[in-house]
C-alpha cells in the first residue's frame, strides 16, 4: 500500500514543503534546521508515499547500535502526517514500515511523538498504531509546563513580585540578536548549577537563528546596558515555546525572568494560543527539576507531558 524511500538533500524541497503543510509538523523538521548537526547523527529518515502522493515523513537516524531513532538530535521526532491520514491507514504504515525495517536488519525503535499541543489538528493516530501494531512500551515521560492563553491561571504572588523589582531597579526587556551575551548567562548558570553546558553551541545557535529569523527570537533582560537573563523562544505560530532561560545572580535577584515574562505572556505573545516553558525532568523523567517547575507554575503554567516509545522488530 505504502512506498518508503530513504530520504537525501536532492529531496529537502519536497520535505519542507509536506512539513510545512502537515498537521503535526514543526519547523523543527525543516531539513535547514535538522541538517545542522547532520555530523553528528547517521541520518535514516524516510518519505512514504502512497499512489504517488506523498504521505507521511518520518524523521530518523541509526544509532551505533542499530536502534533507530525518531529523532536523536530532536526534542521530538514521529510520524509526519497530512491532513488526509486517516487511521486505518496510519496502523497500516506502521505494519509496512515495521517490515521495512526488519528487512534491513534494524531490531529496535526508539519513537518520540510530537506533544499534542504542537498539532495544528489532531494527529494521535500514530500513537493508536504504535500500540496496537508495534505493542510499544513508554519508555520515558518527561513533564513540560505549558498555559493555554485565552484561559489562564493566575501567577502567584512571588512572580508578580518579581515584576514590581524589577521595575523598581531600572531593568528593561527588549528583544535582541545578542546571543553570545545571553550565552555568557547560560553558559555560566549551567556550568554553576549542573554541571552541563547548553546543548547548543553559540555558533550552532546563530546559524539556526540566521536561517530561521522569524522563528528564533531572543529577549534579554538589562541593567545599565548588561545582560543580566534571556530566553531564547521558538515561534511555531499558534504555540511559543521556550528553548533556554537564564538569569546571571543579580537577574536572578531583580527578577529579570519575571519582567521577561510579562512581557512576552502579556504583550508581545499575548494573543498566541499557547506557550510551552519545556521540559524539567532529566534521566527519562525519573528526576523533576521541582524548583525549576515551581518557577514555571508561577507564571500559570500547567502539565504536559513529552513521551518516548520504544519496540523491538
Amino acid at each position: 500500500m505504502f512506498e518508503l524511500k530513504r530520504y537525501s538533500p536532492a529531496d529537502a524541497a519536497e520535505w519542507n514543503a509536506f512539513v510545512a503543510g502537515s498537521k503535526n509538523g514543526t519547523f523543527l523538521f525543516d531539513r535547514s534546521y535538522m541538517d545542522y548537526h547532520a555530523d553528528r547523527f547517521r541520518d535514516h529518515s524516510l518519505m512514504i508515499y502512497r499512489e504517488g502522493r506523498l504521505y507521511a515523513l518520518l524523521p530518523a537516524c541509526i544509532a551505533a547500535d542499530g536502534t533507530l531513532w525518531s529523532h536523536g538530535g530532536l526534542t521530538y521526532g514521529g510520524v509526519i502526517l497530512s491532513a488526509s491520514a486517516s487511521a486505518a491507514d496510519t496502523v497500516r504504515l506502521f505494519a509496512e514500515l515495521n517490515d521495512s525495517l526488519r528487512s534491513e536488519g534494524i531490531r529496535r525503535v526508539v519513537y518520540k511523538a510530537v506533544p499534542w499541543i504542537y498539532h495544528r489538528l489532531p494527529a494521535e493516530e500514530d500513537l493508536y498504531a504504535i500500540f496496537r501494531e508495534c505493542n510499544a512500551r513508554l519508555l520515558a515521560r518527561d513533564i513540560s509546563s505549558a498555559i493555554f492563553l485565552d484561559a489562564r491561571v493566575k501567577w502567584s504572588h512571588g512572580r508578580k513580585c518579581g515584576v514590581s523589582k524589577a521595575r523598581n531597579n531600572g531593568v528593561t526587556v527588549e528583544q535582541s540578536d545578542n546571543l553570545a551575551a545571553f550565552w555568557t548567562v547560560l553558559t555560566g548558570n549551567l556550568n554553576a548549577r549542573y554541571g552541563v553546558n547548553p546543548v547548543h553551541t553559540v555558533g550552532e545557535m546563530e546559524l539556526l537563528a540566521s536561517r530561521f529569523p522569524d522563528r528564533i527570537k531572543l529577549y534579554v533582560a538589562l541593567r545599565d546596558s548588561r545582560v543580566v537573563g534571556g530566553t531564547l523562544l521558538y515561534d511555531f505560530g499558534n504555540v511559543v515555546h521556550s528553548q533556554y532561560i537564564s538569569a546571571d545572580d543579580e537577574g536572578k535577584r531583580l527578577g529579570a525572568i519575571d519582567a521577561i515574562y510579562d512581557r512576552i505572556l502579556n504583550h508581545d505573545f499575548a494573543d498566541r494560543r499557547c506557550f510551552d516553558f519545556g521540559k524539567s525532568t532529566v534521566e527519562h523523567g525519573h528526576v523533576l527539576n521541582e524548583s525549576l517547575i515551581f518557577q514555571k507554575e508561577g507564571f500559570g503554567g500547567r502539565g504536559v507531558c513529552y513521551d518516548t516509545y520504544e519496540w523491538t522488530l
